[in-house]
């Protein structure tokens, strides 16, 4: 009987070692599927995030469709005329010093329309004599000035081409922190290039660029020669003008600026439409209402925008506005500080009537005031 025992317990083993190695070497004798030597992580974990297809990531799209419609921008300024050069005792003692040499400058552009208006910064254009635009597919000509907005810094151009590619406009208010986008221009005149980064802030005030700021922050490389070129999202859409930089070499650190297209076609609209941008103006002198101001003038609120100052005579003034009135809204629109205070009553026509919600201590009053006409006389003494 134990000899028996030992027989099967024997046979038993074998066998169960024949059925392990065949299980592993030739699992298809058993009708088994062979187990993979190295299970993919997306597999093992049904959370895990699944492979993409580079192609798929790829910005190339965008920048086929926006490439063609953006352009490089270059600007002579004839030099100042010196009395002394034509005295030749002048030249003699001081030769070719004289500068006689004309002031150049770089820049970019957006083609806007087929009729040839295309968008770019004021700063690029400027007090310039000459306005030569290159476009992606090699052919130059000559630029006119439409007209220009100092306190966007934006300016309008127009071209005589014919065929002309065309940029397609996107809703910049629809952009979300995060959002990729490429930035498109002529940097330092090396030609056009693309760059991409994220849309890093949105809604930049009082960086002390513009006198109505509302930046889109991104973090797509711009450097000198790219103001007035493209800041576009994934389906190459126009989503702003590039502008300005945060620098200390004068180079690309990550933070750029660019005029959102909400701004840009407003401002193009009306310059196209009148030849300038008219804004409203109701002269007053307000500043951000901090703790300190609303306990000096007794105001009983924390938000809103603290006037110091009323023009004599001004609308505000004709309207009943006093010093150490808090404007808490402006034809139905919440201001919180002095920038939304300047665009809101800029939006407003001249002429036009509009319900301020003004705080007078602790009382709450409603004053309709008339728009006046702003112009870029006032803003030397800063009213809004």
């Amino acid at each position: 009987m134990k000899r028996l025992w030992l027989v099967f317990a024997q046979t038993v083993t074998v066998l169960v070692a024949v059925f392990f190695v065949v299980a592993t070497l030739q699992p298809q004798w058993l009708g088994r599927r062979a187990l993979p030597s190295v299970v993919p992580v997306f597999e093992a974990s049904p959370t895990s995030n699944p492979v993409v297809d580079p192609g798929t990531v790829s910005l190339r799209a965008a920048a086929k469709a926006a490439s063609p419609a953006v352009v490089s921008i270059n600007t002579s300024k004839a030099p100042a005329d010196n009395p002394n050069s034509t005295d030749p005792w002048f030249r003699f003692f001081f030769g070719d010093q004289l500068n006689n040499q004309p002031q150049t400058g770089l820049g970019s552009g957006v083609i806007l329309s087929p009729a040839g208006y295309l968008l770019t910064n004021n700063h690029v254009v400027e007090e310039a004599d000459e306005i030569q635009v290159i476009l992606n597919d090699g052919r130059q000509t000559a630029a006119k000035v439409i007209g220009t907005d100092p306190e966007t810094d934006l300016a309008v151009l127009k071209i005589e081409l014919t065929d002309l590619p065309v940029i397609t406009l996107g809703n910049s208010d629809a952009l979300q922190i995060g959002d990729p986008v490429l930035a498109i221009g002529n940097p330092f005149g090396v030609g056009q290039t693309v760059t991409s980064g994220i849309v890093s802030a949105l809604g930049r005030t009082q960086l002390g660029i513009n006198t109505f700021e509302n930046f889109i922050q991104t973090d797509a490389a711009i450097n000198p020669g790219n103001s007035g070129g493209a800041l576009v999202d994934v389906n190459g859409h126009l989503m702003g003008i590039n502008t300005a930089i945060y620098s200390r070499s004068g180079g690309s650190m990550g933070i750029g600026f660019a005029i959102p297209t909400s701004t840009a076609r407003s401002v193009m609209e009306a310059i196209v439409k009148d030849g300038q941008v008219t804004r409203g103006w109701i002269g007053v002198e307000p500043q951000d209402l901090t703790p300190e101001l609303a306990e000096s003038f007794g105001v009983g609120t924390k938000q809103g925008v603290i006037i110091t100052g009323v023009l004599q005579n001004g609308p505000a003034a004709q309207a009943g506005i006093r010093p150490g009135d808090v404007i808490t809204r402006v034809k139905g629109r919440e201001v919180k500080d002095v920038p939304q205070l300047l665009s809101a009553v800029a939006a407003l026509a001249p002429g036009e009537t509009a319900e301020l919600d003004v705080l007078r201590r602790t009382e709450s009053l409603k004053v309709t005031v008339t728009a006046g006409r702003r112009n870029l006389a006032r803003q030397a003494v800063n009213r809004r």
